[in-house]
């Protein structure tokens, strides 16, 4: 929101969605045990029904919902930690529930996280067009490519795949899936004639014949074309690789930092590469940043719920998340020593990142790291009354540019009871949250740019290319390669 030229720039309208997995605690554990928390009900569909219908009476875009393959094992080289505190474990299949909320609702939309590395792009394909159409087009693809060792071993490989092959195989593996959403039936293939009998002209649906290093696959998609074709595409990711996957193909960009400077420069070189690599307005790309807010209507109420959190934070569940998120496992020191004076350059420059944001830690152990970590996760808590809970919302906007928040919880369903309560009140007096749906009953993607009839992808978009539209002969429409 800088000025130009002595002229404010108008404020963003945030995007707004409740981050959350199909588990206890999520990015908080050990929370499960808190008597106001609920987040061991993820197996009861009624507890994501309600949380459905609570956002949406709110006006929140969508829900994101995160997931993971295996267990988290590298703290102390066992699963026991993840397993004795619930962090993220168990965790359910999240697409499975989507279908149940969108039927309880009509315009909230639905990101869900799946892995292009352990599941063959044609039966994803086929899963993904199912839950759209159920869906009314209310569906996001938050595109992974996992990062647990422990989900390779159980997916029949000794290790995962290194870094690099992993975005080689998701680069493929998006073209197979444009391929089969776009290109393989027309828009108007399905014709429903009763006179003539006639479901779907055969003219209009080709086999897509994709031979690649990792998949082959002949088509054609076994789903006619669902209300958005593809999905929203969410990606997160900031190695090389990673932003360079996002600048191509990511609609939303999910980022997790403790303070904006620490992402800044990596959402403005996504940003750049999208334009000047692949032709896109950088400003199509919506960039949303994990937030963790905890709210009083004074400060005092919120210190004090922080602190009355604290004493249900689980630090070896948090441990556990840290080790399966960087690798890194902190079984192996001990309780006082400094991290930042051990030889492991990964654990001092790791450690060194937090310390930086953190400048009145005089000492950086496990159990510092972990009560960083233990409720919020790899995000900022920002605590205090709903104006000052904006005001760093308003930092993130202003020094990082995002475009909106992933808000986590610490206590289900009470802080985003909370966040409705009492913050989205405040965005809205500031003319930073909409009061209404864009397009009400519209998809996810119509809402998350404001455009009605923006089903499919924007024209800038490398899946744009692959729509085969209506009318057009096949002869006119190549597949691309």
């Amino acid at each position: 929101m800088a000025a130009q030229n002595g002229v404010a720039d108008p404020k963003k309208s945030l995007i707004l969605n409740a981050f959350v997995e199909m588990c206890s605690g999520h990015q908080s554990p050990g929370l499960w045990r808190h008597p106001k928390d609920e987040s061991s009900l993820f197996n009861d569909v009624g507890h994501w029904v309600e949380l459905a219908k609570l956002l949406e009476k709110a006006k929140f875009h969508g829900i994101f919902i995160a997931d993971v393959l295996g267990g988290y094992d590298v703290y102390d080289a066992s699963l026991d930690p993840a397993i004795l505190s619930g962090a993220q474990w168990p965790v359910n299949e999240p697409l499975a529930v989507i279908s149940a909320m969108a039927a309880s609702t009509d315009s909230i939309g639905f990101g869900v996280t799946v892995s292009t590395t352990y599941e063959q792009p044609y039966h994803l394909a086929r899963r993904l067009s199912t839950v759209d159409h159920l869906s009314k087009g209310r569906l996001g693809w938050n595109i992974v490519t996992s990062y647990l060792d422990s989900a390779a071993r159980n997916m029949g490989r000794v290790e995962q795949p290194q870094h690099d092959d992993r975005y080689a195989q998701a680069e493929e593996y998006m073209k197979v899936m444009y391929k089969l959403f776009e290109s393989s039936w027309r828009d108007d293939a399905v014709r429903l004639d009763r006179e003539k009998g006639i479901y779907s002209s055969p003219e209009l649906i080709r086999q897509i014949n994709h031979e690649g290093k990792f998949f082959t696959v002949p088509g054609p998609h076994i789903c006619q074309p669902s209300p958005q074709r593809t999905p929203l595409l969410l990606q997160a990711g900031t190695s090389k690789a990673g932003k360079e996957f996002a600048a191509q193909h990511a609609e939303a960009i999910f980022v997790s930092a403790h303070a904006p400077a620490v992402c800044a420069k990596n959402i403005a070189e996504v940003r750049e590469l999208a334009k000047t690599k692949y032709g896109r307005d950088p400003s199509n790309l919506k960039v949303l940043a994990l937030v963790t807010p905890i709210l009083g209507r004074t400060e005092e109420e919120a210190q004090d719920k922080l602190k009355d959190f604290r004493r249900y934070a689980s630090h070896e569940g948090a441990l556990a998340l840290f080790g399966g998120w960087t690798g890194i496992d902190l079984g192996k020191y001990g309780d006082e020593e400094e991290l930042r004076h051990v030889e492991s350059n990964a654990v001092k420059s790791t450690v060194e990142a937090y310390a930086r944001f953190s400048p009145g830690t005089s000492k950086w152990t496990k159990h510092t790291i972990a009560e960083h970590v233990s409720i919020g996760g790899n995000g900022p808590i920002l605590v205090g009354t709903p104006s000052q809970v904006a005001d760093g919302l308003e930092i993130w906007i202003k020094e990082a540019d995002v475009d909106g928040f992933n808000f986590a919880y610490a206590l289900f369903p009470e802080s985003f009871k909370d966040i409705i309560e009492l913050l989205v009140p405040e965005l809205r007096s500031r003319q930073l949250f909409w009061e209404d749906y864009a397009v009400p009953r519209g998809t996810y993607r119509e809402n998350f740019y404001r455009r009605q009839g923006q089903k499919g992808p924007l024209d800038d978009h490398v899946a744009s290319a692959y729509r085969w539209k209506a009318g057009v002969p096949r002869d006119e429409h190549a597949i691309p390669k």
